[in-house]
């Protein structure tokens, strides 16, 4: 018995974790403040963990009840499952402070369409949304949706024991060494400040990390070989390779204020045409996937045509002819075409990428010129339409093609997410109808629609989706790889 409880007590899991900057669901700016929030505090749903395509469960609610008319929701607290008293009435004090002015939340985003929630007793909450919005349910599975206490406290599988800033935070489990269903799970989740990819692995490799959630382009050639399996040395060390299609879409988005990009088509489908992505997939050493359109695979109501202006190099240059730059010459001035990608942070993989990128539309007869900022002053400069071309990615909230889409609404210009500027009525209809549809079928017709318009006004250059990989050591088990990572320590198993 001493042995065993010897075991229990070092159920630990270490992971290395970039800085946290809140623990207030309200402020979360991060999927880093994200991983940590969903460790102490319930969404009213979740993502199922297991299930595949991916679907919602109860959380600190059962699954709600919806009206006829799609407006009402009725939130039920899940009898028995929460180790604290937080009852509906805090609920609805979270998703007020989503909205409050007061609170200055960047995430009020998520309550645009709520016009009314009501706590009708201590287990039973209302929400009446202004308009039909099909996707709601999973904006109560996100983190920002959190059910939090007067005082900050929660219902989440762990408390916050320990946070030494920009160093390490650890958690620990509410009800010990099992859940709810008996299953062991680890007693203390740890995570670390560790700056160094290096230092990183190391760390892995001695067994001081359970968990490593990217693997550097530096060592992925020695940790994976040839035909994209764990290398056997490494995998003789205990060690797992796992990988997931992530939530994402990687671009350059085209300024369509811009005097020379704006107006001019064939130019923004020519970038389209000359993007390398052969090239460019050796670059991340085979770790993404081709980018055919705004939204990645996984998601209900994805187009599936191939993307016409994929690379295609004799097509960008009879694209440029069309563009009135023959050769990438400005028949105006007789020199050469210059554009200027703007990106943010200077890093080794960024100038690279850049460089390579750059090297692409040298063969079209286009200068690319690379513009380095800081992250503020860059995110400043896109929202204010001070970029010609920028490098940005998206990572989705939830997989509904809505997410995505946002992008392009006319309403979501800068600073909202439409960064581009892209504005086309046809597109705001299709958008508009789909947000009415009663059914997906219908939803989906319209999302297509608008993933074709996309496709043919080419506001972005579409770069590539990421594929997740991840290592874990045999130590830890039930990992199962998902798009939607937040919180999913508290379904590990120490083994």
């Amino acid at each position: 018995m001493m042995l065993a409880f010897a075991v229990l007590a070092t159920a630990v899991f270490t992971r290395p974790m970039e800085r946290v900057s809140t623990m207030d669901p309200a402020q979360a700016r991060s999927v880093y403040d994200s991983h940590a929030i969903a460790l102490v505090y319930e969404t009213p749903l979740e993502i199922d963990y297991k299930k595949r395509p991916y679907c919602l469960v109860p959380g600190f609610c059962e699954m709600p009840e919806v009206s006829d008319d799609g407006l009402t929701y009725i939130f039920r607290r899940r009898a028995g499952a929460n180790a604290t008293k937080l009852t509906m009435a805090d609920m609805a004090r979270s998703l007020e402070r989503l909205r409050s002015p007061k609170t200055v939340s960047p995430n009020a985003w998520i309550m645009k369409d709520v016009d009314t929630v009501r706590s009708l007793s201590s287990d039973v909450l209302e929400i009446k949304l202004k308009r039909r919005c099909h996707y709601f349910p999973w904006l109560m599975a996100m983190s920002a949706s959190s059910v939090r206490g007067v005082d900050g406290e929660g219902s989440g599988p762990y408390v916050l024991t320990r946070w030494r800033r920009n160093h390490e935070m650890v958690f620990t489990r509410r009800s010990g060494d099992f859940d709810e269903s008996g299953q062991r799970v680890f007693n203390e989740v740890r995570y670390l400040v560790i700056d160094d990819a290096t230092t990183q692995w190391l760390m892995f490799l001695k067994g001081e990390l359970d968990f490593l959630g990217s693997i550097s382009r530096d060592n992925w050639d020695f940790i994976v070989s040839a035909n994209g399996d764990l290398d056997p040395s490494i995998k003789s060390r205990g060690i797992r390779l796992h990988s997931v299609p992530a939530f994402d879409v990687l671009h350059v988005g085209i300024n369509m204020n811009d005097p020379v990009l704006g107006k001019n088509v064939n130019l923004r489908r020519a970038l389209n045409a000359a993007f390398d992505f052969p090239e460019w997939e050796k670059f991340y050493n085979g770790r993404i996937m081709r980018c055919d359109g705004p939204v990645p695979p996984g998601v209900e109501g994805r187009l599936t045509t191939p993307f016409e202006y994929s690379f295609n190099i004799e097509k960008a240059r009879e694209l440029m002819v069309k563009a009135g730059y023959p050769g990438g010459i400005d028949p105006k001035t007789g020199k050469r075409l210059v554009l200027t990608l703007s990106i943010g942070n200077a890093t080794n993989e960024s100038r690279e990428s850049g460089e390579l990128m750059a090297s692409f539309y040298e063969k079209i007869g286009i200068k690319l010129e690379l513009d380095f900022r800081t992250w503020d002053a860059f995110l400043r400069a896109v929202n204010d339409g001070r970029v010609q071309l920028y490098r940005m990615g998206w990572v989705g909230d939830y997989p509904d093609a809505q997410n995505f889409l946002q992008l392009f609404h006319s309403k979501n210009v800068s600073p909202g997410p439409n960064h581009s500027g892209y504005s086309n009525p046809e597109f705001d209809r299709e958008y508009e109808a789909a947000l009415d549809a009663t059914t997906p079928e219908e939803r989906n017709a319209h999302w297509k629609k608008c993933q074709e318009l996309i496709c043919r006004d080419c506001p972005w250059v579409f770069t590539h989706y990421n594929r997740s990989f991840s290592l874990t050591r045999t130590t830890v088990g039930n990992f199962i790889p998902t798009g939607f990572p937040d919180g999913v320590e508290k379904w590990y198993e120490p083994k």
